[in-house]
C-alpha cells in the first residue's frame, strides 16, 4: 500500500515517555504504520518538539503517553496547550487514537486527552489502548519499563490498522 488516499498528510505519532514504556509503545505504533504506509507518511514526534504545523499537516494522529499522578504527563499537556488555539477549527474530523502506558489504571490520562480533542472535533477510530505495567511500589514506578510483547503487538496492530485506513481513505 502506498499513498494516503483520503487527505494530504501523514500519520503523526505524538509521544512522551518518562520511563521508557510509552517510548516503546510509540515505536511499535510507528513500526505497524510503516507496514501500511509509504516512506514519509509516518512521523513520530516527541511532544516537546510538536508544533501546530505538525498537527495541521497530519491526516491522522496517535497520542502516546504515560499516566502520571492520575493524568497525562506534563510535556504532553504542554503540547496541547501550545498548539490548541492555532489548530482549533482547522483539523476537525481527522482521525485519532490513543495509547496510554499506565502503572495501574490509565483512565485519567485517557479521559484528559479525549476531553481536549473533543474541542478539536477529532474522530476516534480505535478503542483506547491502556498498557498496564503493574508498577505499584516506589521502586517499580521509578524504574525503567520493559513493555511485554503482547502489549507491543497490540500497539503495532493499531499502527498498521490506522495506516491501512488512511491509505484506503477510510478515515
Amino acid at each position: 500500500m502506498t499513498g494516503i488516499a483520503a487527505k494530504a498528510g501523514y500519520l503523526a505519532i505524538i509521544w512522551h515517555s518518562r520511563t521508557g514504556a510509552a517510548r516503546a509503545l510509540a515505536q511499535a505504533v510507528e513500526e505497524g504504520a510503516r507496514r501500511a504506509l509509504a516512506e514519509g507518511e509516518v512521523r513520530r514526534i516527541a511532544a516537546p518538539d510538536t508544533r501546530a504545523d505538525d498537527l495541521l499537516g497530519a491526516a491522522g494522529i496517535v497520542f502516546v503517553c504515560p499516566e502520571n499522578l492520575g493524568g497525562m504527563t506534563g510535556p504532553m499537556k504542554d503540547m496541547f496547550e501550545r498548539t490548541y488555539y492555532e489548530v482549533l477549527g482547522r483539523i476537525e474530523g481527522r482521525a485519532y487514537a490513543t495509547v496510554i502506558a499506565a502503572g495501574s489504571d490509565g483512565s485519567g490520562a485517557q479521559r484528559e486527552i479525549d476531553r481536549i480533542v473533543t474541542g478539536w472535533r477529532l474522530k476516534r477510530i480505535a478503542d483506547p489502548i491502556i498498557a498496564n505495567q503493574h508498577a505499584q511500589s516506589v521502586r517499580e514506578i521509578a524504574a525503567p519499563k520493559v513493555v511485554d510483547n503482547r502489549q507491543l503487538d497490540i500497539a503495532r496492530n493499531l499502527g498498521e490498522a490506522f495506516g491501512t485506513g488512511l491509505g484506503l481513505g477510510v478515515f
